[in-house]
């Protein structure tokens, strides 16, 4: 799972197998049988370097379904908007709770 979603990043940046490993400084057969599932509990060392080379979280490695393959782009850059305001968990929480009840009230 997480060598096949590697894989698809790698492919989608335009970077070879040897690019990637190059530019993570990791050894080309390492990555390679990460990539064919061959070795399946990479180190998270490892998955820092690809993470970085990739960028993306290494949470969307690890999980089967990333947050932003789930959210279209707009969610994506109000939740980034969101968070950029300093706005807590907590108060967005609240503000859904609210925008709930006025509905309610409707």
């Amino acid at each position: 799972m997480i060598g096949k979603k590697i894989q698809a990043l790698r492919k989608e940046r335009g970077l070879s197998l040897s690019e990637l490993a190059d530019k993570a400084d990791i050894a080309k057969s390492y990555l390679s049988s990460i990539e064919r599932d061959i070795q399946k509990n990479p180190s998270i060392q490892f998955l820092e370097k690809i993470a970085g080379v990739l960028d993306v979280p290494i949470q969307s490695l690890i999980h089967e379904e990333s947050v932003t393959e789930a959210l279209d782009q707009e969610w994506l850059e109000l939740v980034k908007e969101a968070m950029e305001s300093n706005i807590t968990k907590e108060e967005f929480k609240d503000f859904l709770e609210f925008t709930k009840w006025k509905q309610q009230q409707k």
